[in-house]
């Protein structure tokens, strides 16, 4: 053997030992014991974050989870959407948004871990709680529960996602980022329907799971009876409370509200920040080592994906990324900073379970010792009310109400969850007009229109003798059924001739238009929580024959609760009543005819290739205000790389398409209740969904996204579905070119958590104002600086009687610059008023 040979033999032993110890490097083991998981034999402190691919688009989940990871996040969670990856048994689909395997690569480009929600089971407010809608006409078939056609279908679901994942060497003992799995979804909530077949139910999913032998843990959320091993969850606006029904299991924490889903005709809930914090460090004081926030980035429901009934598009959630992925301040700054404190004191957290210490009523102290006089601890006031001074350790510590305090050395606060330092946006709504926002409008003249033909449009109706069912005839392929029938008021009907009578229809939901000889007589709905209506209404007939066309109208499946999937829809009940005579005409059993969907559907009025169709009118009049009714116009996206927002608030309720992609339903004429909103909500007691809203008396949402790849550099095609009314020439898309920014900070703030070190006294150092702008975009003008007693609020600043104007040294740090730094001294700023407390309040422009 030559020296070449030997150089050869040696460079590939070294290539093959590499390889060896790379694939080695990259394989992660992951287990539990009682205190948190496991990975690589280390307890790990874990944050994470819902972002559910689906609801943003490939080409910003970079950008999304990129944020997520400077907001301190650990893991990404998401469901799996059954529908939409097997949307006819047998066939397959993971493209596009879809695309489940990119997501988790995504992620693990990021450097996060992945636990993956496979259900299939999510309900998550998705159409259908994210079964297909096959699955329900499989003869026999019952959903979760023991029933072997579901236990089949679901078994083979798994089994598919689980070898995708493995196939990729997507876990984590392959290399992969996926450290958790997750059958079922909440199903504690609903177990005591199904009785003893729930039972076995549960027994049986934890087995056909564990069978999959994914090398991660599995865990069942809201599952007190989750056998062995899988791990028991949490999901609530808080859990400090929860403990596993084993020893053996970490305490987690699986669904944390950021804030609330919302549904039209409902205020928009908010969660503030504070509160949020609050809950998430009491998890962690009493034993926590995972959370997961639900949602971090909400995102939007495109096309018909909102479950129901009556789920908006925006599934915003007051995440810390916004709907439209940009970030959320004070909350995801306030976040990332309580996520910083809580890792310096990861070392404790891992090491032991918590010492709890009564510091009085309705306060404590929750201690982590390493060693007798090495410890972390968290002073808590859980008073809604009574802010108090405690003792603690020979010091003496202020705890605001309902707030946590932690020191990493037992000694000195880095973090107060009541105290909000980080910057705030001005504009919080993300296309608030402002001068951050270009807008594109249309002429009238520019648009074109389909009139619906009422009632019956094709050749492919059908009649029955009774009154059908909804989803069970439509199979969710259209959101439309129309139900038809004749009233011959000589022959069938006991009234008198041409007489007013009362047309009553009941329906188990979500809406109609009803028509009574092809004119419109009224519009019926229902809400939310109850989606079925009753619609009375007195109509004219005619003598001889007269038509009643009703348009039923879904507004997503259902996807919570006992027995959801054979939940109904549509008309069940007719009566045509004169009151003055006494007399009723039963409606429901005669002869009706059905249409599925609308003639525009059947003519792919909503795609591309029928843009310059000739089914399309143009006029120099556009009609506005009718039901029924297509449109179709075009637009210029305004210049940028961000993403666009269409104002639909001029329109009645209907769906939107641009460029052929759906960006789904829009409904904003339903009006919120006029009451029960407040923009400064308090946050100190306990949350819920209804205590913190905003937008009372107005619609749910008016601004629909538009994610900037689904549109051209010039003409871009819009196309509405318009169902009770409206005026599309008041249409507006917009996008953002900047924000506003602000923030206040008192003198005597704690440091930056960033900044804290164990070996350091915190009141040797300054507490900073600290701005970002996003990426992109920079501070283009500092609006207003001072330094002293400045008064107001984040926009509404104006200098107090204490006052040093520091505009120049603002300027001279942050003009330029993405991000910048501002101690807050009187040695850096000056001191305009000695012996008295001082902050430094500052609003700035980020442009691009």
């Amino acid at each position: 053997m030559g020296r070449k040979d030997i150089l050869a033999v040696f460079l590939l032993a070294i290539l093959v030992f590499e390889g060896y110890f790379w694939e080695r490097g990259l394989s992660t083991q992951v287990t539990y014991d009682h205190r948190a998981l496991v990975i690589d034999g280390k307890r790990r402190i874990l944050q994470s974050g819902s972002i559910h691919y689906p609801r943003s688009t490939p080409e910003v989940w970079p950008e999304l989870i990129r944020k997520s990871k400077e907001g301190g996040l650990d893991v990404i969670e998401t469901y799996v959407f059954w529908n939409y990856h097997e949307p006819v048994k047998g066939e397959y689909y993971f493209e596009g948004r879809f695309d489940l395997v990119r997501f988790v690569k995504t992620v693990q480009e990021a450097g996060l871990f992945v636990h993956l929600r496979i259900g299939p089971y999510a309900c998550a407010e998705w159409n259908y709680g994210g079964f297909p809608i096959w699955l329900h006409f499989i003869p026999g078939i019952q959903f979760r529960t023991t029933n072997e056609l579901f236990q089949t279908e679901m078994q083979r679901f798994l089994a598919k996602i689980v070898n995708l994942m493995k196939e990729e060497n997507l876990f984590a003992s392959q290399g992969g980022p996926i450290i958790l799995a997750q059958v079922e979804n909440e199903y504690g909530n609903v177990e005591w329907a199904y009785g003893i077949d729930g039972q076995s139910y549960v027994r049986w999913a934890a087995e056909t799971a564990v069978s999959l032998n994914t090398t991660v843990p599995w865990v069942m959320c809201v599952q007190k009876d989750a056998p062995d091993p899988i791990i028991n969850t949490c999901n609530g606006f808080y859990c400090d409370g929860f403990t596993p029904n084993s020893p053996s299991k970490p305490k987690m924490w699986t669904e944390n509200y950021s804030g609330w889903f919302l549904a039209f005709g409902y205020a928009i809930p908010y969660r503030p920040v504070e509160d949020l914090a609050f809950a998430v460090a009491r998890f962690f004081e009493t034993g926590g080592t995972f959370q997961n926030y639900y949602m971090y980035f909400g995102g939007t429901n495109f096309g018909r994906t909102a479950g129901g009934p009556l789920v908006a598009t925006s599934y915003d959630y007051d995440a810390p990324i916004d709907e439209y992925g940009f970030i959320r301040q004070p909350k995801w700054g306030h976040l990332r900073d309580l996520h910083m404190a809580i890792k310096q004191c990861e070392d404790y957290l891992v090491s032991a379970d918590p010492i709890q210490q009564p510091l009085g009523v309705n306060l404590e102290a929750h201690i982590y010792y390493k060693s007798s006089n090495d410890c972390a601890a968290f002073l808590a006031n859980y008073d809604n009310f009574s802010d108090a001074n405690v003792s603690f350790m020979g010091h003496l510590y202020f705890l605001p109400a309902w707030s946590v305090s932690i020191l990493p050395d037992c000694k000195n606060v880095i973090f107060n969850t009541a105290k909000v330092v980080s910057q705030r946006n001005i504009d919080d709504v993300a296309f608030a007009r402002n001068r951050s926002v270009i807008e594109f409008s249309w002429a009238s003249s520019k648009w074109s229109w389909y009139k619906e033909k009422v009632g019956v449009w094709g050749n492919n109706s059908f009649t029955e003798s009774s009154l059908l069912e909804q989803i069970n005839t439509t199979k969710d392929t259209s959101d439309f059924l129309w139900y038809t029938t004749s009233i011959n008021v000589n022959e069938n009907i006991k009234l008198g001739l041409a007489e007013d009578v009362y047309l009553v229809i009941e329906s188990l939901g979500h809406a109609a238009l009803v028509f009574v000889n092809k004119r419109l007589v009224g519009f019926g709905y229902g809400n939310h929580d109850d989606a079925s209506f009753i619609f009375s209404e007195k109509i004219s007939l005619n003598s001889g024959n007269n038509t009643l066309d009703v348009m039923s109208m879904m507004i997503g499946l259902q996807n919570y609760g006992p027995w959801y999937d054979i939940a109904g829809a549509g008309i069940f009940s007719v009566i045509l009543s004169d009151l003055m005579k006494n007399a009723k005409e039963n409606l429901s059993s005669t002869e009706w005819t059905y249409q599925v969907g609308l003639e525009g559907e059947f003519l792919g009025l909503d795609k591309i290739n029928q843009a310059n169709s000739p089914l399309w009118t143009q006029g120099s009049t556009i009609p506005v205000n009718q039901t029924l009714i297509w449109y179709k116009g075009t637009f210029v996206a305004p210049e940028g790389k961000g993403p666009l927002s269409l104002n639909l608030s001029s329109m009645g309720k209907g769906q939107a398409w641009v460029n052929g992609q759906s960006i789904g339903r829009y409904w904003p004429a339903y009006l919120s209740p006029s009451t029960g909103c407040t923009e400064n909500c308090d946050y100190r007691g306990t949350y819920g969904p209804f205590k913190c809203q905003k937008k009372c008396g107005q619609p749910a949402q008016i601004l629909y996204h538009i994610p900037r790849t689904w549109v051209n550099s010039g003409e871009n095609l819009l196309v509405l579905h318009e169902e009770i009314g409206g005026d599309p020439s008041k249409i507006s898309v917009s996008t953002r070119t900047g924000q506003e920014v602000c923030a206040h900070v008192l003198e005597a703030d704690p440091p930056p958590v960033d900044s804290w070190k164990s070996n350091l006294d915190f009141r040797s150092q300054s507490p900073e104002i600290r701005l970002t702008c996003e990426q992109g975009w920079h501070i283009t003008s500092i609006n207003f600086a001072s330094f002293g007693t400045p008064e107001g609020d984040c926009g509404t600043f104006r200098p107090g009687s204490c006052h040093t104007s520091v505009l120049s040294v603002v300027q001279q740090d942050c003009l330029g610059q993405q991000h910048c730094s501002i101690p807050v001294s009187t040695q850096n700023l000056g001191d305009p008023c000695p012996g008295t407390p001082k902050s430094l309040a500052i609003e700035a422009l980020c442009s691009a």
